[in-house]
């Protein structure tokens, strides 16, 4: 497939320095919802009190969400001043980086499996990445850490495609994490660029639909062979399947639900991939006004609370920009000097 034109970031982008915002409102919406996930949603308001009310915590301690987002940031950078990004200049930063997540003493926040997996058979280097890849899995791991393939400016379509893909499938090889992830990073770059949030699913509808049949194989190499499909676009086509219905249930969702009512009920608990977007995005929809609010409606849920935080804080800080968090908020939250770092890097 022939690139299309990189697009310049528009003017609304730089002034609201929508990077630094994404970053941030990640760490915080994952900070936000650590203390509550693997809860039901009495038990956090039991403990929390009531959830429009809820507080950071004064120790505002992340978990592997943050942890690998910032991993694929780095990455991302280090390919990028090697020269124009591609896979073959990604895919030993991604490699280098998860490994070296994997190896940390402060990887000790409920990491997934999958992750821990796949991250363990990465060290061998003699293994090609794709047999490291957990083709059963499309856990939310894959979508949790995309947002800065979204951020970055200048990048073609196929080359933000083919990235996020990419690093979803270094340890998830299902196609539903490779096409959710995809999905994640398109919404937060049209958030970014100023994309109205009430026509957002409709666009994420025409994208997925567009690209339904497209394996990035420049990308992906030849990943889909170790599953039982005939075809790449075979493979590729049941992940865009399974995210169109989400997106279909997630329409229906922004026009009916409450947000006094836990949105996992309407768009699905978030422990898989194409469910944490649509419920992190349901809770970002209702709430487009209001994005603390959202990120306490995030993380005051039934099921992976604080990954679905993360993915609405880094919505919200997209397209309200950096000044969507509180100064006492934002100044505690841990890592916080190289997210704004990276931000700074990408509003630049």
């Amino acid at each position: 497939m022939t690139p299309t034109t990189p697009s310049a970031p528009a003017a609304s982008t730089v002034r609201k320095r929508a990077a630094t915002g994404s970053l941030l409102g990640l760490a915080l919406g994952d900070a936000l919802g650590f203390p509550t996930e693997f809860n039901d949603v009495p038990s956090i308001l039991a403990k929390c009190g009531p959830w429009r009310e809820m507080e950071l915590p004064r120790q505002a301690y992340v978990t592997d969400d943050t942890q690998m987002t910032l991993a694929v940031g780095r990455a991302i950078r280090t390919a990028m001043d090697r020269g124009v990004l591609g896979p073959q200049g990604l895919v030993g930063p991604l490699r280098q980086e998860f490994v070296a997540w994997n190896r940390s003493p402060d990887n000790n926040r409920a990491p997934g499996r999958t992750c821990l997996t796949a991250c363990a058979l990465l060290e061998d280097e003699a293994l090609p990445w794709q047999d490291a890849s957990q083709l059963h899995s499309k856990g939310c791991g894959a979508n949790m850490r995309v947002a800065p393939v979204g951020l970055i400016p200048g990048l073609s379509d196929e080359q933000r495609a083919g990235a996020a893909q990419l690093q979803a499938a270094l340890t998830h090889g299902h196609p539903t994490a490779l096409a959710a992830s995809d999905l994640t990073a398109h919404a937060v770059r049209l958030l970014a660029q100023g994309a109205e949030p009430t026509g957002l699913v409709g666009l994420l509808r025409s994208y997925a639909y567009d690209n339904r049949g497209r394996y990035h194989e420049r990308w992906l190499g030849d990943l889909w062979t170790r599953s039982q499909d005939p075809t790449p676009e075979h493979f590729i086509g049941r992940g865009w399947d399974e995210c169109l219905a989400v997106l279909e249930r997630l329409q229906g969702a922004v026009r009916t639900v409450s947000p006094e009512t836990d949105p996992c009920l309407a768009t699905g608990e978030g422990w898989i991939a194409e469910e944490a977007l649509a419920t992190g995005l349901l809770c970002f929809l209702l709430l487009v006004d209001e994005p603390l609010t959202a990120l306490r409606r995030a993380a005051c849920t039934s099921g992976d609370s604080d990954s679905i935080a993360a993915l609405t804080g880094a919505f919200a800080g997209a397209y309200l920009g950096a000044e969507a968090w509180p100064r006492p908020w934002a100044d505690r939250i841990e890592y916080r000097g190289e997210l704004v770092t990276l931000g700074a890097l990408w509003d630049a």
